[in-house]
């Protein structure tokens, strides 16, 4: 079965489940879940209940799409992703972010967490993502172009829309938010980097390292999405912090960086969709 015959299929099986059309399209990273109760729900959906969808199999990633509005914002929210560690194909990887594309999201907000590269950070920081480095992972558009969705060679100088991002830093000084900027660097994981591998990144310019979001948000530009993306720095990378790296970390940290977390995607989807409402897609 082809990419979009197994698009149209998952699409299909949501749609028997509900006609909601979202505006913007949200992906909560790991141990950011809790936002989703944020929403007012018009239809839950648990990733295995969609007809040819990968699951989620990490712990913090609840595994289902989620319905509703925030402060009016039409909204779909992916309340846990999949990872390509967990052994599923790129293609499977980037096909929740294809597929909130075709329910009607016109923006992709991305949010993950991630390891610093010292310079600055501290756990619980957040890092509106400029720019990435895709060299580590596979490309989600090798192979036969999905022709649907988008050109065979989609340009990728501006990943993270200018406005949008624009649109985040306001929200981060509307909410007494220090937001830092930097590169993301997306690894395939499941081990953390080691501290040579670190020290190889710094040299290459990157500010934080995790392992998803770079090949979601190439999959969503090649499917005429705007894309933007916050990362919570949850801990300092191998070689920066003093003890081992660990996964229950990771969500602590995201839990602790949870209220204001919260503030800041409430308000920047607010501002994104007054935005979209002034501008021609």
């Amino acid at each position: 079965m082809g990419i979009y015959e197994k698009l149209t299929r998952c699409l299909e099986s949501v749609r028997a489940k509900t006609d909601f059309v979202p505006q913007i399209a949200l992906v909560l990273g790991s141990g950011l879940g809790s936002f989703a109760e944020r929403i007012n729900k018009a239809a839950e959906i648990d990733y295995k209940d969609i007809d040819g969808f990968p699951t989620s199999t990490v712990e913090g990633h609840a595994g289902r799409l989620v319905f509703g509005t925030l402060g009016g914002v039409k909204l779909v929210c992916m309340q846990g992703r999949v990872h390509y560690y967990e052994g599923y194909g790129i293609e499977d990887v980037v096909l929740p972010a294809r597929l909130m594309a075709l329910l009607g999201a016109k923006v992709l907000f991305l949010t993950n967490a991630s390891g610093g590269l010292g310079k600055g950070f501290r756990a619980g920081d957040f890092m509106l993502i400029r720019d990435h480095i895709s060299c580590f992972v596979p490309n989600p558009l090798i192979g036969k172009n999905v022709d649907e969705l988008g050109t065979r060679f989609p340009d990728m100088s501006e990943v993270y829309d200018k406005e949008l991002c624009g649109i985040i830093r306001e929200s981060a000084k509307d909410c007494g938010i220090d937001l830092k900027e930097g590169v993301y660097c997306q690894l395939t994981g499941p081990s953390f980097e080691t501290p040579a591998e670190i020290n190889m990144l710094a040299r290459l310019g990157v500010d934080a390292v995790g392992m998803s979001t770079v090949v979601e948000a190439i999959a969503a530009r090649h499917a005429g999405m705007r894309v933007c993306a916050v990362s919570c720095v949850c801990n300092l990378a191998a070689g920066i912090s003093p003890t081992p790296l660990t996964h229950d970390e990771v969500q602590e940290a995201g839990r602790q960086a949870a209220p204001k977390f919260k503030a800041l995607i409430t308000e920047s989807v607010e501002g994104i969709s007054d935005h979209l409402s002034t501008v021609r897609l």
